[in-house]
């Protein structure tokens, strides 16, 4: 499936398929879903030539998205999910793919966080880490990485995929595929 994205853009999806892989130690599959979306997105908005850095803002797309990335952390972090949605496309088109299954729409997937972390105790602190952003256009990007909440009783941790998209408004996930990862006693060397 991914020998219909442009070499660049394959070589980097592969890159982080196998590293999420490699360092997540669970398996990841690539969903014809997502596929397409990113197929749409690349193909639909590339254009040669048109430099990755934001006509608006002077910083690169990269500081854009970890700036999106930090305040979301910090609207969690003060108890915050609506501002934490934020960093989410507002649009019945979002996605959401977790272990209780796909939730499609912004609304649908900020009632879903409302539902799982009722309270400040539930939500803990958020911690982000391992950040990998890939430019993959002009207007879309993958960005792989761990999260891992503090909270009272324990201290869930994990691995997210994102795929964001440049709109008028700024950088917006429009994807996100979260997954719990149950901690593990440390592999020797030799194992890997």
């Amino acid at each position: 499936m991914l020998q219909r994205f442009p070499p660049m853009a394959r070589h980097r999806l592969s890159a982080q398929i196998e590293r999420l892989r490699r360092t997540s130690g669970i398996r990841v599959s690539v969903r014809p879903a997502i596929i397409l979306m990113l197929v749409v997105v690349i193909g639909g908005n590339a254009r040669v030539g048109t430099p990755l850095a934001s006509a608006v803002s002077p910083e690169g797309p990269e500081a854009q998205i970890r700036a999106v990335l930090d305040a979301q952390v910090a609207a969690w972090n003060r108890g915050d999910v609506p501002a934490f949605m934020q960093g989410y496309w507002n649009s019945p088109d979002t996605e959401f793919v977790g272990s209780s299954g796909i939730v499609r729409g912004w609304q649908p997937v900020l009632d879903r966080y409302r539902k799982a972390y009722p309270d400040r105790a539930a939500m803990g602190h958020l911690d982000f880490s391992g950040l990998e952003i890939e430019v993959l256009s002009p207007d879309a990007a993958l960005v792989v990485g761990h999260f891992r909440l503090e909270r009272q009783s324990d201290s869930p941790s994990g691995v997210f995929t994102l795929i964001f998209r440049k709109f008028p408004e700024g950088w917006r996930i429009i994807h996100d595929h979260t997954s719990q990862v149950a901690a593990q006693a440390a592999v020797p060397a030799s194992q890997h």
